[in-house]
């Protein structure tokens, strides 16, 4: 009985401690909207986090960061995806990337207005 007793002192621990840790990935998972996915780009203290759309990753220029993380990091990346770029040459990346879906998305609106 007294064994049973700590076994269920020890559930009710790991009970305590599930809420607490849910409750986090609920806030991360807040943070980043649907179709969406948070990256880290650079590296060290240069590091940043980003929210990029899942769409990104059919982007040749995309691909291309995507590419060289696989040959910085190999396929065994654990948690958030890290590209090693710089910052700033992510972020020009990502307004080409930006300019180009908006130019593409423009002009089908000027076809369905004929």
């Amino acid at each position: 009985m007294g064994s049973g007793g700590g076994e269920k002192g020890s559930s009710r621990n790991c009970h305590l401690h599930l809420p607490h840790k849910k409750q986090q990935q609920e806030e991360v998972i807040r943070d980043v909207p649907k179709g969406c996915l948070a990256i880290k780009v650079g590296q060290g203290e240069e590091q940043q986090r980003f929210v990029v759309p899942v769409i990104y990753f059919n982007h040749p220029l995309f691909m291309q960061l995507l590419k060289e993380a696989e040959e910085e990091y190999g396929f065994d990346q654990k948690g958030t995806i890290t590209i090693p770029c710089h910052v700033e040459e992510f972020r020009y990346v990502r307004g080409m990337i930006d300019r180009e879906k908006s130019l593409h998305h423009q002009h089908h609106i000027g076809c369905f207005r004929v």
